[in-house]
């Protein structure tokens, strides 16, 4: 063999294990890709008693009032505009208005003034206005709805749409949520999705892992307004952007060029 021969024998080599490399760092556990994949049959009951939200500075609420005289409520429907911009799950902006919760914790409702709303539930703040406007004779068996108007979650990191999401019904769960921001990448690491939820004053962040039954047992199945979804990128992705993957290419092709030109030489 000989000088020439064994040089390009080495650059082969070396060509080679770049190139082996490079297809084990794409490599991807096909478990790890896929939802729920130790589940077998199985029936699961979810908690929903803690569902209804408490009402917080800031919030928007759409508050309507009927009673057996329409014309009375009438002057309780006419609403002190207030103007949000959300966006929507399909990235549009939609203008909504109603009651903005202010600083203090209060909205200023028709004829009655201002109405503490933070801190208790829709229900509490129903019962609320309801007992105000008949203890001040104002409406005979009043019928009080609320609703809010910005109810919403964000859902970031791998996914196809990161957006925020506003959620009509006020009631939504963790893959629903998913669902409506184009589901998780093929680089989402669904061991790890992070749930961010502020209860009390205190932000509280929970790993939830998709790829197991532990979700529909969990009380983080249904989401909160405002809750935080952030789904981080896997090994594969965070590999692709090192400078290592990066420069791979690069290598492969010098290396190439190399085999090339001795090639060339040895004839």
């Amino acid at each position: 063999m000989t000088l020439t021969d064994i040089k390009y024998c080495k650059v082969a080599v070396m060509l080679c294990v770049l190139f082996e490399a490079l297809v084990l760092s794409g490599c991807t556990n096909t478990k790890e890709a896929i939802y729920f994949n130790s589940v077998n049959n199985s029936e699961f009951t979810s908690d929903v008693q803690d569902l209804e939200p408490v009402i917080n500075s800031n919030d928007l609420l759409s508050i309507s009032v009927s009673s057996l005289n329409p014309e009375a409520s009438q002057i309780f429907n006419t609403h002190y505009i207030s103007t949000l911009q959300q966006s929507t799950a399909t990235n549009s902006l939609l203008q909504t208005s109603g009651y903005l919760v202010d600083q203090e914790g209060y909205i200023l409702f028709p004829h009655l003034g201002n109405i503490k709303a933070a801190g208790l539930t829709k229900k509490a703040l129903k019962n609320s206005i309801t007992a105000e406007l008949t203890n001040k004779k104002l409406l005979l068996e009043p019928h009080v709805d609320i609703r809010y108007l910005n109810y919403k979650v964000s859902v970031l990191g791998e996914v196809a749409h990161p957006s925020v999401l506003t959620i009509p019904n006020e009631k939504v769960t963790l893959l629903e949520a998913l669902g409506l921001a184009g589901d998780l990448t093929i680089y989402a690491n669904r061991n790890r999705v992070l749930l961010i939820r502020e209860e009390g004053g205190k932000k509280k962040l929970t790993r939830i892992n998709l790829t197991t039954d532990e979700l529909f047992t969990s009380p983080h199945y249904y989401l909160k307004s405002n809750d935080i979804i952030y789904v981080e990128p896997n090994k594969t992705k965070i590999a692709s952007a090192s400078p290592t993957r990066q420069w791979l290419p690069v290598v492969l092709s010098a290396l190439s060029l190399a085999v090339i030109s001795i090639d060339r030489l040895s004839r």
